[in-house]
């Protein structure tokens, strides 16, 4: 590269990175991946380095945060954030119990404590100074809260007694509930909604744009957990005794167990005693004591192996179910609702529940009319789960599940053992066209952000768009102007959806950018029933093309690993109808990508085949780009280490039970620097 090619590069770099930190921070919606993102920062870096004479002032590369926004930065957490793997059986906290034993004997102790009803936190501590508190978000990243934060008193913004150089450690922030109530008695005195429970007024507060308003209300927070990678402590009983030392909050409600009746009994205890305490609980949580045992029981995808949740019953109330409406998803999915005379059921006012399928309804033989029993399952979506008989009308009729679609007319279908029932008009249902364009630009998908928030109804209802390949039709004329009111909701404003200048330039560009969506993302956005994002992922790196996948035969497709027969037919069965046919190759004339990249492809003559379990954390990528790219250059990763695995790769804070085995069975250990050899970086 010449010097003068280094200048334009160096401008072009800083222009594109910064475009996308204002994308990213300021407006919330991220154009590219952050791995994208990561190795076009590092050819800058590397850049500048070699040319340091040319490096700009605006250089994002020496910028710390984003511009003065309304949302919170997003931050990534060093260690994964996961949330507890939930249950209401007694039965499944014995399987849980045995399957421990099985894995590191029966010389096991748990910590009993109550799960709290609140918001997650990370809190990051430098040199004894709070730096950084971090919602849990997605696991993988959350928002920065630290000036809300720093309001809540039992939050020590300087540590005591030895405390180490660097400190991560989490726990729940909750509304105390005479705090909660004196809040809404004060709100209804000057006219403002009360909140609707203690939970989410917290969440609410959390994310306020004014700490002082903040301090204002009596946030308070437990902490419970640190991070065993920081290897402070030996079990989780002690580091919760070390937080205390450090000068945190920890409940005294804890209890160390050595058998499964005396989990149970702590359980019994706090079922009755949750009612008396000052804050809202809807649990107990169950850990592993020793943080050795927790490393070797490891964690799946989303919650560690090593703890599970009680959750206790949740609250039922008796309402009358009014009638029962049928709701038509975007795969033509048809949705009973109960529509029922309100009802107050754990802080919030129910009018409105899931029956699911037809047999559902006749499992419950609920009837219109019928005084029903409705709880929250898990504390989020109301379900009615039984029927007051001795309040039933006599003569009421038996519920009939609809036979024709209630949106098109068409006579529905019922799969043999499925439970669903299906509007098969899929590209002439109005609610199955509106959800899949709606699919189609979602964040996962095609990312056309800029058409949400009603907009697409708006194209429907004027005729603009029946299918995704309309979408690259749209020209300005046809945009602007449109508008469309959204009538007022008990409790709500009436909405007006209005197509000015700078909404038609953002939805024009946001369509213009989606041309350059990977093609397994693309292949995820067409709306293939049972095709979801892994599944479009395998099958877009298997086939490396939409021309090949529509060609290809069902063994073909039942030979791709995890693949099924299920699949393989509802594959076969979207690409058969002439008019998908015609969508896709619409879309491929705009110039949608419609196979693999080279930079994706799997190089297979790297790793193919080799097994690898990721383990630590890496300097230069984080877990999930770790692992892309052994997948990337044909490799698999696995979640735990035996004969089968090829190689462990180490980070920094291996687990010592991990490398432990690995040494055992011979295993290779290499690092970030080996792998990156490996695969020719």
């Amino acid at each position: 590269m010449t010097e003068s090619e280094a200048k334009k590069r160096i401008e072009q770099l800083t222009k594109e990175l910064n475009e996308h930190n204002y994308n990213y921070y300021v407006l919330a919606r991220p154009t590219i991946s952050d791995y994208e993102f990561d190795q076009m920062m590092k050819e800058l870096e590397q850049l500048e380095k070699e040319y340091p004479q040319y490096v700009l002032p605006d250089t994002p590369t020496q910028r710390v945060g984003g511009e003065p926004t309304k949302e919170f930065k997003t931050v990534v957490h060093r260690y994964p954030f996961l949330s507890l793997a939930n249950t209401y059986s007694e039965q499944e906290v014995r399987d849980f119990d045995q399957r421990v034993r099985k894995t590191v004997g029966n010389d096991v102790e748990y910590v009993c404590e109550l799960k709290y009803d609140g918001v997650a936190i990370g809190l990051t501590y430098t040199n004894g100074y709070l730096t950084q508190a971090v919602t849990r978000g997605d696991g993988n990243r959350g928002d920065d809260v630290t000036n809300n934060v720093k309001t809540i008193r039992t939050i020590p913004l300087r540590l005591r007694n030895g405390y180490p150089p660097e400190l991560e450690i989490r726990g729940e922030i909750y509304f105390p509930i005479k705090a909660f109530e004196k809040l809404n008695a004060e709100r209804e005195e000057i006219g403002e909604p009360p909140f609707a429970n203690p939970r989410n007024s917290a969440s609410g507060t959390l994310k306020m744009q004014d700490p002082a308003e903040v301090a204002r209300r009596p946030l308070d927070c437990f902490m419970y957990y640190i991070p065993s990678e920081q290897n402070l402590t030996k079990t989780h009983y002690e580091s919760l005794k070390l937080a205390e030392k450090l000068g945190f909050k920890v409940s005294k409600n804890i209890a160390v167990c050595k058998t499964i009746d005396e989990i149970f009994e702590f359980i019994n205890d706090w079922d009755k005693g949750r009612h008396h305490l000052e804050y809202e609980i809807d649990g107990i949580v169950i850990k592993v004591n020793s943080i050795e045992q927790q490393q070797a029981l490891g964690y799946t995808a989303k919650n560690p192996r090593w703890a599970i949740a009680y959750k206790f019953k949740a609250e039922q109330a008796e309402t009358i179910l009014e009638s029962i409406s049928y709701q038509v998803g975007r795969t033509g999915a048809i949705t009973p609702v109960a529509n029922l005379k309100p009802v107050q059921l754990a802080g919030t006012t129910v009018k409105r529940a899931s029956l699911h399928n037809a047999d559902i309804i006749a499992q419950l033989d609920v009837r219109v009319g019928d005084h029903v029993y409705v709880e929250k399952g898990g504390e989020i979506i109301p379900k009615i789960v039984g029927v007051n008989l001795a309040k039933r009308k006599p003569g009421t009729p038996p519920t009939r599940f609809i036979e024709y679609c209630p949106e098109c007319g068409t006579k529905l279908i019922r799969k043999e053992g499925e439970a669903a029932h299906y509007c098969p008009n899929e590209d002439h249902c109005p609610p199955q066209i509106k959800g899949k364009l709606e699919h189609f630009i979602s964040r996962k998908a095609m990312n056309i952000d800029s058409l949400g928030e009603g907009k697409i109804e708006v194209l429907y209802d004027n005729k603009l768009v029946s299918n995704p390949a309309d979408l690259y039709d749209l020209s300005y004329e046809d945009l602007y102007g449109l508008e469309k009111v959204i009538p007022a909701e008990e409790g709500k404003k009436e909405k007006k959806i209005s197509f000015r200048k700078k909404t038609v330039e953002n939805i024009l560009k946001g369509i213009e950018q989606s041309l350059n969506v990977p093609f397994p993302r693309v292949l995820y956005a067409i709306g293939i029933r049972y095709v979801g994002e892994t599944v479009a992922k395998k099958l877009a790196l298997h086939f490396k093309s939409m021309d090949a996948l529509m060609k290809a035969s069902f063994d073909e497709l039942t030979g791709v690993e995890e693949i099924g027969e299920k699949i393989a037919e509802s594959v076969i069965e979207y690409f058969a109808k002439p008019e998908h046919i015609e969508m896709i190759n619409r879309l491929k004339e705009k110039g949608i990508q419609m196979e693999i990249r080279e930079e994706e492809k799997p190089k297979a003559d790297v790793l193919e085949g080799k097994r690898f379990v990721v383990s630590g954390v890496f300097d230069n990528y984080s877990r999930d780009e770790i692992k892309r790219l052994i997948e990337i250059y044909g490799g698999k990763n696995v979640s735990s280490i035996s004969s089968k695995t090829d190689y462990v790769l180490a980070g920094h804070n291996m687990g010592p039970q991990k490398k432990q085995k690995a040494e055992e069975l011979g295993i290779p250990i290499i690092s970030e620097e080996d792998f990156e050899k490996m695969i020719g970086r």
